[in-house]
């Protein structure tokens, strides 16, 4: 590509970042590197109505765990600072003047409450109201007014709203539509008559997301805007307001990305999704400044950040062929914006599990061990070697290291009781004796190593013409207290040899 890749993830600081948001930044991360080009965050905090502390910090932090952080933004090499709309509104103010100067804009009068009257007497018709070149001159605004009036009305600090005027759809040749190309969907096309006249600037003194953006991003000098299918609709608006204000040959090229879709395939998928269904929808948990509800996050449920970025980057890509595990940097390799579907990607929380499941086995079994041990303060006193020893024998069976201890509780202490079914099916009126006589066998081998212990026991098994099943199945219940666990000799052998002799001593006592 020869331009210089420039683009950008532009949230809005109203909450958590919701795992699709995860994703758009995560395409866009992708691209940028693809390309060496750079990623841009910028914080889209317009509407100070909604702001929430602390949301910011964790968009931030969300970055940096999934090991995406970005490149140019609030605090960060900022060549086109600053990066908070609220920092640049004096910016917004002269190219919503300047619209409104080259008759591409016009100061807009009506009160909401006569905007909602308009509303329902065009539902109560049976259609659907919009503000522009059909009604616009119906309204309260410098477009209806004289221009003494609208200079009174303005210098009387009448409140107003500056809209953007669609152009005439006979203006735009025949079809009367705009049409451009999509990265993802290819050829787009808008008919006039069915836009209305946005509003730019409001009221409060704050642009709206519609001329904010289209600044910014041209003041940034953004190349590529990916971003979510929802924000479609917008792209005849935005295209038309980098042309009104001279801006074509500057404007970046679009793509929109599908949606994320409930596990049923039905709907975008939202955080009542992962309610019901017992899965986080945010990559870190958060708790609600004002409420104090907390909402879990994937961090914190145990998953990997490379698992979580393997399992977002196939949520509307694939690579075109048979491979799943990708590293962050054969992802960037392999990303192509053409290979991003059409169509709502469906979110399937088992497939992340499977995703976690195999980078926990690539995962170093010392910061494993490290993080077992911190979870588990029975495990306080325990050497980490040992702890990493053990984690070495179960995480093949593991998906969280929340697994750990189900898996291997009996590394660290003796059973207190044995499950009844297992003890039914391998404790017969014979296995005492045979265990007894086991426990000289133990107390006889001279260097107790897994090794020497499988081939010494298995010799007296095979000696003593009995079968396999009637010494390992109650060895492993006095053990283990259950039929289940990774390989018997490396539990022995790890537990020690006197441990071992006292489980099976204390099981004889007890079963039966």
């Amino acid at each position: 590509m020869s331009k210089n890749v420039r683009v950008r993830f532009a949230p809005s600081p109203t909450g958590p970042l919701h795992i699709g948001g995860v994703r758009t930044a995560l395409f866009n991360y992708l691209f940028a590197k693809k390309y060496n080009g750079t990623f841009v965050l910028r914080i889209e905090d317009t509407d100070q109505n909604r702001y929430v502390e602390g949301a910011e910090d964790y968009i931030v932090e969300s970055f940096n765990w999934c090991g995406i952080p970005f490149d140019e933004g609030p605090g960060r090499n900022e060549k086109f600072g600053p990066y908070r709309q609220s920092e640049r509104k004096q910016l917004y103010k002269q190219y919503a003047d300047q619209l409104v100067k080259s008759g591409r804009a016009y100061y807009a009068f009506d009160t909401t409450e006569e905007l909602t009257e308009y509303r329902t007497e065009s539902e109560a018709r049976g259609e659907t109201f919009i503000y522009n070149l059909s009604n616009r001159k119906r309204f309260k605004n410098s477009l209806s007014l004289s221009e003494e009036e609208t200079n009174s009305r303005i210098s009387n600090g009448d409140d107003y709203v500056i809209r953007f005027k669609m152009l005439d759809p006979k203006t735009q040749g025949s079809q009367g539509s705009i049409t451009t190309r999509d990265l993802i969907r290819g050829t787009q096309s808008f008919r006039l008559e069915l836009l209305d006249d946005k509003i730019l600037f409001k009221s409060d003194g704050m642009p709206t997301y519609h001329l904010a953006n289209i600044v910014d991003d041209y003041l940034m000098k953004i190349t590529h805007v990916i971003r979510g299918e929802e924000w479609l609709p917008s792209l005849p608006l935005h295209i038309s307001l980098y042309q009104a204000l001279g801006w074509q040959d500057e404007m970046p090229e679009f793509a929109h990305l599908p949606l994320i879709l409930k596990p049923t395939g039905k709907g975008k998928l939202s955080k009542r999704d992962g309610d019901k269904l017992g899965f986080p929808v945010f990559p870190l948990e958060w708790k609600d400044p004002k409420s104090g509800e907390i909402s879990r996050g994937y961090k914190e449920d145990g998953y990997f950040p490379e698992a979580m970025v393997n399992f977002l980057a196939f949520l509307g890509w694939n690579p075109g062929t048979e491979q799943e595990i990708f590293s962050l940097n054969e992802l960037i390799n392999a990303f192509d914006l053409e290979r991003v579907h059409k169509s709502g990607a469906r979110f399937d929380p088992e497939k992340i599990k499977w995703f976690n499941h195999h980078y926990m086995q690539n995962y170093d079994n010392d910061e494993l061990a490290m993080e077992f041990k911190a979870s588990r303060p029975e495990l306080a006193s325990i050497d980490v070697n040992y702890i990493s020893m053990v984690v070495g024998l179960v995480k093949e069976r593991a998906t969280f290291i929340s697994d750990f201890w189900e898996l291997s509780s009996f590394f660290f202490e003796a059973p207190k009781s044995y499950v009844e079914k297992s003890a039914k099916k391998a404790w017969k009126d014979d296995t005492d004796s045979i265990m007894k006589e086991l426990v000289s066998v133990i107390n006889n081998i001279e260097v107790a190593s897994a090794e020497n212990l499988q081939t010494e026991i298995k010799e007296w098994i095979t000696k003593k013409g009995i079968g396999f099943g009637k010494v390992m199945q109650p060895l492993r219940l006095a053990l283990v207290g259950d039929l289940k666990g990774p390989d018997l000799f490396q539990i022995m052998f790890l537990i020690g040899r006197d441990a071992a002799v006292r489980r099976i001593e204390l099981a004889i006592a007890q079963i039966n």
